[in-house]
């Protein structure tokens, strides 16, 4: 029986190193012929404790599934521009992940041993794929985002080469974009930041060009969410790509401390009456300035709904690094906010968010719109109202507004990213109106993502679109194997 080894280069940090476990798992779960190894790079400028004690976690409840190597250390990156530390970090990893495949076929040369059937690069890993090229190996791109952005991305990188057209001459711009894979028009002001700032975008339009050079692509989705994106991306010059979604980690449910987390908030929402309470909550990274709290805190009071509000404290400026919990939120918070809310609201730091979208009190979600976000909302039938903060989210927000009908919108168009310099804000009035719309009970967007729900699960059962699309991706990994 021949049998088969990938090696996963996940991208720095929690965040995609979770979704890549759970790819793996699903390839393994799927053909008992297939072995795993994520080589496991640490971040720059954070604190590797919680990603060192993540990582043991994961690899203890994957223990005889497959293997984590931890890479060496590399030395301290001196770059302050946020553009280009995590590029330059696992440009600086590229010989440790060479050294330890060298040293995986080494160990794995028994007649019984899998063969090294290729390199599988996360979504900012590609020049990873020089190493497979080395080494004789196919190389596969593992997206972590949806299909409509990596269209985006094929499109804005062919637009360059092809056509001369720069996209940061759409910063602040009001144009329209004619972006083949959505059936409206794309605002320019829903691009991705980094395709906005000059000191990142080449490297979005790098990624993209490399993604070409792969023998396939694996995509966090599933055709019933992304049907119109997927057809549009059968094309001679683009690798085959595999919706195998949803991928998610549904078992989180550690990591907060104090009372206002974990079960206390649980025991919380089992008082409140079904589809009652509106869940705020804006991700691993997600965080507000002191005008933008006051103006949420207004909105939750005006609207009245019940509410579940994960709020954190931003890095201290200048600085750095993911938000914290506050010491006590009252400091931010408007006076007498939560005296006069204590009937219908909690504030809490952390929050365990599966576990809260999983919960029948919640009816509707205040979310930033990361894309696994968006998936487990969905996952649940949880209605989005859409804030985006960073990285691709803007565009996120538009399509899951516009282009499938299936959220509503906050303010599309808002960022909190440095790199932009020229900053947005949000209203009382634009918070209240979206809580409003997507707490509304008989909403055609609320019946539409309780369908897609239903169908998102049937997409991994035995005979399901992502189910079958996992099974191509093994026969053409086992076909293509050296």
């Amino acid at each position: 029986m021949v049998r088969a080894e990938l090696v996963f280069v996940p991208s720095p940090g929690l965040g995609h190193l979770v979704s890549t476990v759970e790819m793996a798992k699903l390839l393994v779960d799927r053909d008992h012929r297939v072995s795993i190894t994520l080589l496991i790079m640490k971040p720059p400028h954070e604190s590797h404790s919680g990603i060192d004690n993540r990582t043991r976690s994961l690899a203890d409840s994957m223990a005889g599934r497959f293997r984590f190597v931890h890479l060496p250390d590399i030395d301290p990156i001196t770059e302050t521009n946020p553009s280009k530390i995590r590029d330059l970090c696992i440009e600086s990893y590229k010989p440790h992940v060479k050294e330890a495949i060298g040293q995986l076929t080494e160990s794995d040369s028994g007649p019984d041993s899998p063969r090294l059937a290729g390199l599988v690069v996360d979504m900012f890993c590609t020049t990873m794929i020089d190493v497979a090229n080395e080494l004789r190996v196919p190389s596969y791109v593992f997206f972590t985002s949806g299909a409509a952005f990596l269209g985006l991305m094929l499109h804005l990188q062919r637009l360059q080469d092809e056509h001369g057209i720069d996209s940061t001459e759409f910063r602040d711009s009001d144009t329209e974009l004619d972006f083949p894979n959505f059936t409206n028009p794309l605002p320019a002001k829903v691009l991705p930041t980094a395709y906005l700032v000059k000191e990142a975008a080449p490297a979005y339009i790098g990624h993209a060009r490399r993604f070409r050079e792969t023998k396939g692509i694996f995509v966090n989705t599933f055709a019933e969410l992304e049907r119109h994106v997927l057809k549009s991306l059968v094309d001679d010059v683009i690798p085959p790509v595999y919706p195998v979604g949803p991928i998610l980690n549904l078992t989180r449910s550690t990591g907060g401390t104090g009372p206002s987390n974990g079960s206390e908030t649980m025991k919380w929402l089992d008082s409140q009456p079904d589809s009652s309470v509106v869940f705020l909550c804006f991700g691993s990274r997600g965080s507000f300035d002191a005008d933008a709290v006051r103006e949420f805190a207004t909105a939750l009071e005006r609207c009245g709904h019940r509410f579940l509000w994960s709020l954190r404290q931003p890095p201290p400026k200048g600085k750095v690094g993911p938000p914290r919990d506050y010491a006590n939120p009252m400091e931010i918070l408007p006076e007498g906010f939560l005296d006069r809310t204590v009937e219908i609201g909690k504030v809490i730091g952390w929050a365990p968010q599966v576990d809260i979208l999983a919960h029948p009190a919640v009816g509707g979600f205040v979310s930033h719109c990361g894309w696994n976000s968006t998936l487990e909302s969905i996952w649940f039938g949880v209605p989005i109202a859409g804030l985006p903060l960073y990285a691709e989210q803007q565009f996120n927000v538009f399509e899951m507004v516009v282009e499938l009908d299936l959220a509503f919108e906050i303010k599309m168009e808002y960022r909190r990213d440095v790199r932009m310099k020229s900053e947005t804000t949000v209203t009382a009035e634009e918070i209240e109106r979206g809580i409003r719309r997507v707490m509304e009970p008989d909403s055609e967007q609320r019946k539409k993502v309780k369908e897609t729900s239903e169908k998102s699960r049937k997409a991994l059962d035995e005979g399901g679109s992502s189910c079958s699309s996992l099974r191509r991706l093994i026969d053409d990994i086992f076909n293509k194997m050296p």
